[in-house]
């Protein structure tokens, strides 16, 4: 008795999917080519959030990172610690003020060497041709944020 096997129809392409996929690869790249500079991609997105609101308020880096305030007080303890961030009124029932130091901002340069050299990698030329697609859609929708 001989069964054929058939092989079933493709899924119906989901856009939410793909991204997610696509997005998952680049996380995975992302923090593989940051680990070097001993960051990940949630404590170089808090670097960040720090570069580009100096003086901000724990809640407003939760707000900006769509993570909770106790994540970024552990997030923040940890840049501290390395020498990356400074609260310029640590203080006991003050609020705190947020910004990057000297050796933060370096490292900030640094990541944005390596995030240009994961973009090359994932989106550039010689890129599978759906990831280049995909980051030529998001480049037109942002003008001048790439």
């Amino acid at each position: 008795m001989s069964t054929e096997s058939t092989r079933p129809e493709p899924p119906v392409t989901s856009p939410s999917v793909i991204v997610l996929t696509l997005a998952r690869r680049l996380e995975a790249e992302l923090n593989a080519a940051l680990a070097p500079l001993d960051l990940t991609v949630a404590r170089l997105a808090l670097l960040g959030h720090v570069a580009s609101l100096p003086g901000a308020s724990f809640s407003e880096l939760a707000r900006m990172g769509g993570v909770t305030v106790q994540s970024v007080h552990t997030g923040i303890r940890a840049l501290q610690s390395a020498g990356l961030v400074r609260d310029l009124t640590a203080r006991a029932g003050s609020a705190s003020e947020i910004e990057l130091t000297p050796r933060g901002s370096d490292l900030l340069d640094r990541a944005r060497e390596v995030i240009g050299a994961v973009d090359e990698k994932m989106f550039g030329p010689e890129a599978e041709p759906v990831p280049r697609e995909i980051a030529r859609t998001i480049r037109g929708a942002f003008p001048g944020d790439g």
